[in-house]
């Protein structure tokens, strides 16, 4: 895909980063309820994570100063993981993130636009998370059985 070109509807998943994004997506999702696009470029090592924390502290001024892409790639990854989102079904949902009373900034622009998106953590909808790992406590009943030893002492 074009490096000129900007994702749409029709074009979103021709775009090299797409998988990436598919595979950090469901990576988070995987562990918990949502995605914060910050920890996408985290789970896509764009963002060192001690970095994200520091940021989190207000001991960086600018989140996307230690994001390792340039920011045309940062506005392109932010925005497929929008189209991604809505594939599968996430609910966006604004957060604010503050460090002692202050807000803390993502770009140096300050675009409503480019902190919007940012800000929008994506949300599973409903009481279930379709995408997390399975684990011994949401395995059904009679599937636990089935693992049980069998023997005399077993009845």
């Amino acid at each position: 895909m074009s490096h000129a070109s900007k994702p749409t509807v029709a074009n979103y998943r021709e775009f090299k980063e797409y998988p990436k994004i598919v595979a950090a997506v469901a990576r988070i999702l995987a562990k918990q309820r949502f995605v914060a696009p910050a920890e996408l470029f985290v789970e896509m090592n764009l963002l060192p994570a001690a970095d994200l924390e520091r940021w989190k502290r207000g001991q960086v001024p600018v989140l996307e100063r230690v994001i390792r892409c340039n920011l045309t790639k940062a506005g392109r990854i932010l925005r497929l993981l929008r189209f991604h989102a809505h594939d599968l079904n996430l609910k966006p949902s604004i957060t604010v993130y503050q460090h002692k009373g202050h807000r803390l900034r993502f770009s140096r622009s300050g675009e409503p636009k480019i902190k919007e998106a940012y800000s929008t953590h994506l949300v599973v909808v409903g009481k279930r998370n379709p995408f997390a790992e399975p684990d011994a406590r949401t395995i059904p009943c009679d599937k636990k059985r089935e693992t049980e030893p069998k023997g005399p002492l077993a009845e």
